[in-house]
Parts: C-alpha cells; structure tokens; sequence
C-alpha cells in the first residue's frame, strides 16, 4: 500500500478517485489517519447522490461514524490501479522496485522500497507532465 504522503501527491496532482469495492482509503483527518479503511459492499459503501459522493459506513465499526463526504476520504491505491493507471507509460518493473516509464518522450526510472510506491512515484511524474 502506498504511504500516506504519496496519496495526496497523487490528489493534489488531480488523480481524481471513483470508489469501487476493495478499494482502500483513510479519513484524511488527523484524529483517525491511522485507521485504513476498505469499501465493501457489507461494510462501506460509496453512495452516489446530487451533491457529491458519500461513503457510508454500514452495521457496527470500532467507532460511531455514519458516512464521510468523498472529499475527506484519502485513497490508498493499490499496486495494480497504479499499474494501469500509468497506461501506456508503463515499461516495466524491476525486481528491485524500479519502474520504468516513459514521460515526455523520455525514459525515467522511479526507484522505491516497495512496488506500490515506485508505481506512485512514476504516476505522480506523469501527473505533473500533463499539467498546464
């Protein structure tokens, strides 16, 4: 799972989350930021209503929490979302974390401790590039 930091880049360099099950995320909130939670169909939801998306929270948890507004939720994405998040970018993994992809034109490597976060760090590259 990607750290914390890594996810808001990615955010705050516009990758935009559509929550489906087994997707995981925190409350970006410092009061319950160590908490990961997984949307599932029996224990959060995302509902889709006309002011936003809400993840709603079903049956009993460790705390009380009803459902939080998609805006203060921070996905955590996965090895494989990342993966085919790069695209065509994508050139290969190595099996010492090092992606490699090719942005602008040209092939850079993206080293990490593990494969999720060197997967981040080269979509968070690409992200960057195709800002104005």
């Amino acid at each position: 799972m990607i750290s914390t930091e890594l996810a808001r880049a990615l955010r705050d360099s516009g990758l935009r989350w559509r929550p489906q099950a087994g997707d995981a995320f925190r409350i970006d909130r410092v009061e319950v930021d160590d908490e990961i939670f997984i949307l599932s169909d029996m224990t959060v939801e995302a509902h889709e209503f006309s002011t936003g998306t809400v993840l709603g929270f079903n049956g009993t948890t460790e705390w009380a929490l009803d459902s939080v507004a998609l805006d203060d939720a921070l996905w955590l994405p996965h090895e494989h979302q990342l993966r085919g998040l790069l695209g065509a970018a994508f050139v290969s993994l190595s099996s010492g974390f090092t992606v490699v992809a090719t942005i602008e034109g040209a092939v850079r490597e993206f080293s990490a401790d593990d494969a999720a976060d060197a997967y981040a760090r080269a979509l968070l590259a690409l992200l960057d590039a195709l800002q104005p």
